[in-house]
């Protein structure tokens, strides 16, 4: 079991970065699977960027080149970079990690893009 909390949202104006963090209650280093997904009124969940069971690193296309997701087991942390923001990524993001056979969800940060 682990509890995920995010932070690092807010308001800032295209172009602009923003660094979200996803702290978890317990070490990941045994946490293989952990990811960003993002959810907007209306919409499925959709994935951001993740770490893959088998060590990869994958990136929705349409964030290719501008998000950059690591982690630091050390601080049990998790990290999304996220740079030349646009409107369109304007979302709650949500952290994720699978225990086991089970995936465990933070509560979400908003990020709001302006134009």
């Amino acid at each position: 079991q682990v509890q995920l909390v995010e932070s690092g949202g807010g308001l800032v104006q295209s172009g602009g970065s923003l660094r979200l963090s996803c702290a978890a209650s317990r070490s990941i280093f045994s946490i293989e699977v952990m990811g960003w997904y993002r959810q907007t009124p209306g919409k499925e969940r959709e994935l951001v960027a993740g770490f893959t069971s088998g060590g990869a690193k994958i990136y929705a296309d349409s964030v290719k080149g501008r998000f950059t997701f690591s982690r630091d087991n050390a601080k049990n942390t998790g990290y999304l970079q996220m740079n030349s923001l646009k409107p369109e990524d304007t979302a709650v993001y949500y952290c994720t990690a699978r225990v086991g056979y089970y995936d465990y969800w933070g509560q979400g940060t908003q990020v709001t893009v302006s134009s």
